[in-house]
């Protein structure tokens, strides 16, 4: 009786193991599936440590609201929007910005440049104000009290750049 206890419990660790490094190994596979589809591999990858939490009211449906909003906002201007921007993954954690014409957002300074002006945007925005944090909070930390966790950026030919939010 206690052998088969034994054999039991061991079987139990080995599927419990096996199941864990296969979600763990999908996960790392999904982390970067849109690499090569959307973008070119991100050679330059940065880690932000935001400032801000997560709101607990944030979800997958205010995600793909907040993207659908900016663009939204892209598609009322008068000229075709410079950019495209989506999100995705399973939970719509991943922004991605990609540029819709040949020879803009192909360098790093020129994406920093965008996420500048996304902050000087989000800082104007009414959870920014309502939380007073509009002189120090950026568009990274907006992102993350979302419920983004990673935001790539591409000149969709041979130049990409991923921020991890965390």
């Amino acid at each position: 009786m206690e052998e088969a206890w034994e054999y039991s419990a061991v079987m139990r660790l080995v599927v419990i193991t096996c199941l864990a490094l296969f979600l763990w190994t999908e996960d790392a596979t999904a982390a970067d599936r849109h690499a090569g589809y959307y973008y070119p591999e991100p050679k330059n990858i940065e880690t932000y440590r935001a400032r801000a939490r997560v709101l607990s009211k944030s979800s997958r449906a205010n995600r793909l609201a907040f993207i659908n909003g900016l663009t939204a906002g892209l598609l009322k201007r008068p000229y075709p929007p410079q950019i495209s921007i989506f999100a995705k993954g399973l939970d719509a954690q991943k922004m991605i910005i990609v540029s819709n014409f040949a020879g803009k957002l192909d360098t790093i300074y020129r994406a920093r440049a965008l996420f500048a002006t996304m902050t000087a945007v989000a800082r104007k925005s009414p959870i920014f104000k309502q939380f007073n944090v509009e002189t120090i909070l950026t568009f990274f930390d907006l992102a993350k009290m979302l419920g983004f966790k990673q935001i790539t950026i591409s000149d969709g030919d041979t130049f990409s750049h991923q921020v991890l939010l965390r």
